[in-house]
């Protein structure tokens, strides 16, 4: 008790310098003495002890001992006797409260003189039975008061409150994508697109903050002993970043902050965020999840594309199967799965199909299209490549394919190894060649224009020499000449000589600057004639050029025929579905020259 229990005139008090156990032990040694505290103030002495309740307050004078009790005095054994025993069920303590009788030792069977309870006394005791938390000093107070019969709950124990744990929060409004429907430039909406499913980063810009756990408060058991409300989770921001991104700590916490501008990815696996130039979707592009998309970036797609659903944007990759349109504007479009009754169309670039496109359109403008199987496609590009297709119409500038099924198929150099009817479909090869019959006409006419146009020319000079060389109008030139370059000065008495000169040579200057002006006009029409020539000129030797086919094994009627096309600088093999299906299968597919015919044989032909 020496140690932080000071007992003086006015009070108890305590060392706050030595509080926690030490103090306990001091209480407890006050206690197991049979002796109790005074007036005491429960509530300070358990913020003593466990540190739990409200601050410690100090004396007015600046005493840095705290009072916590009047007096220290005995626990009268007979008066002990009076204090039950408690029930403990589940972390609250029960007791019975109801008259008590003291003892007379002049009349030891006797009823016994009425006595009353006492606050303080009922602390010691309920100490000494273990109960050294969690009192209900009011309604201890209370039940004595009232002097009846009754069950309190005299103390209950104090659950731990747990901490919080570190977690992660939003600090940008760019994170939010906008699912309302798009506002198209004439004010209306279109119920079909979104209007930001992908939202775009600038860099710098703070994504996330981690907020730091937190520690949560100790709770105790009517004996005292600690409850651990448990160490909260912590979280790793860092595990959160991904290319694009970087941690940043500073002053106001640790954010994930955007380096560079692009758009807003997260990995639903790895909860990655990631900014960069190509978007990856999980979700699929359906009406319900994406709507149309119409992106300026590249676009990355581990769902399946819905019917009827378009993506627009520059290179394209579909990892699952594809039954919407796919357009690129000058990228590569890439499905890793199957293209079924959509299409695929890229502006300037290559289409690379890994599995099965059935009934679909697919056609590269200025690229190479590679498919692994293809049926019932309409397909067109530069260079066009497929392993296995089956009842397709296919027009490019060179189509290679290892196995051909009921196919119609035309280009420049065709090569495949092995093709074939296949049931109500026959197998059609064409030939492209250029007929330059009408480019050659319009060569001819556009040189006997330019031609004449040289004889105007050399016509109309010689009309302006003839008028030049006459004596008068030569004279009044070269003074003319003289006078403007200030070689010549006349006086006053020549002015009016020249200015007679000049209305006596006026009709034939006249006559040579429309002459001139008409040389001017021949020779421009002349030269437009002479560019014309050379773009035509151009275009047919762009055309020239051997047209070759080569079947290496026919294993049913085959046909090849020569298709004719205009060598007016357009693309061959970039026209609309529609025509390109009506220019192989239609009436006029069979109208070329019949190169080859076989049953059962091989193909070899070139146009040299």
């Amino acid at each position: 008790m020496e140690h932080c229990i000071v007992k003086r005139g006015d009070g108890v008090y305590a060392d706050p310098t030595v509080l926690g156990t030490t103090f306990a032990a001091a209480v407890n040694g006050v206690f197991s003495a049979n002796s109790y505290f005074a007036g005491l103030d429960y509530a300070l002495m358990i913020k003593a002890i466990y540190d739990c309740g409200p601050d410690l307050r100090r004396s007015a004078t600046g005493e840095p001992m705290l009072r916590f009790a009047t007096d220290i005095v005995p626990f009268d054994p007979a008066r002990r006797g009076l204090y039950k025993s408690v029930k403990i069920v589940d972390g609250t303590a029960e007791y019975v409260f109801e008259p008590v009788y003291l003892a007379d030792p002049a009349d030891p069977d006797g009823a016994g003189t009425p006595a009353q309870l006492d606050v303080d006394e009922f602390v010691a005791d309920m100490w000494s039975k273990g109960i050294r938390f969690g009192i209900d000093i009011a309604a201890v107070r209370q039940a004595i008061e009232a002097g009846k019969s009754e069950r309190v709950i005299v103390a209950r124990r104090l659950d731990a409150v747990p901490g919080i744990d570190a977690h992660i929060v939003e600090v940008s409004e760019d994170l939010h994508r906008s699912d309302a429907p798009r506002q198209l430039a004439n004010g209306k909406l279109d119920l079909m697109a979104f209007q930001n499913r992908f939202p775009q980063i600038h860099k710098g810009v703070r994504l996330l903050k981690k907020v730091p756990r937190s520690a949560g408060t100790n709770g105790f058991e009517l004996s005292g002993i600690t409850i651990d409300p448990g160490i909260p989770n912590d979280i790793d921001l860092a595990s959160m970043a991904g290319l694009g991104t970087v941690v940043e700590a500073t002053g106001e916490g640790e954010f994930l902050i955007s380096q560079q501008s692009g758009f807003l990815n997260v990995d639903s696996k790895t909860h990655q965020l990631s900014v960069g130039d190509k978007i990856v979707s999980r979700d699929g592009v359906s009406s319900r999840t994406t709507g149309n998309l119409q992106l300026t970036g590249d676009y990355e797609e581990f769902g399946e594309v819905q019917e009827k659903r378009v993506i627009e944007g520059e290179s394209i990759t579909i990892h699952a199967d594809v039954f919407g349109n796919i357009v690129s504007r000058g990228g590569t479009i890439l499905l890793n799965r199957n293209l079924v009754g959509g299409t695929a169309h890229n502006a300037r670039g290559d289409i690379r199909i890994k599995g099965v496109a059935s009934g679909a359109v697919i056609q590269a403008t200025q690229g190479e299209v590679v498919l692994q199987r293809a049926e019932s496609c309409i397909i067109s590009g530069t260079r066009v490549v497929i392993e296995h297709a089956a009842n397709c119409e296919i027009i490019a500038e060179e189509v290679v394919i290892k196995q051909a099924e009921g196919c119609a198929v035309a280009a420049r150099r065709i090569s495949i190894e092995t093709a074939g009817p296949r049931k109500q479909s026959e197998m059609a090869l064409h030939a492209l060649q250029p007929d330059s019959a009408r480019i050659d006409e319009v060569i001819a006419a556009m040189n006997e224009r330019v031609a004449q146009f040289g004889a105007l020319v050399a016509q109309r000079k010689a009309d302006m020499e003839q008028l030049t060389g006459q004596p008068d109008v030569r004279k009044y030139v070269m003074l003319a000449s003289k006078i403007r370059k200030k070689e010549l000065t006349l006086t006053a008495e020549q002015v009016p000589q020249f200015q007679k000169m000049a209305l006596a040579v006026g009709p034939a200057l006249k006559a040579i600057a429309k002459l001139s002006l008409d040389v001017k006009a021949a020779e421009t029409e002349q030269q437009s004639g002479q560019a014309l020539i050379a773009q035509l000129v151009q275009q047919r030797s762009d055309s020239e050029g051997v047209s070759t086919v080569k079947v290496a094994l026919l294993t049913g009627d085959t046909s090849l025929r020569s298709m004719k096309f205009h060598p007016d600088g357009s693309s061959t093999y970039d026209l609309p579905p529609k025509d390109i299906k009506l220019r192989l299968r239609g009436v006029d597919s069979s109208a070329g020259e019949l190169l080859a015919a076989a049953a059962s044989s091989h193909i070899e032909w070139s146009s040299e």
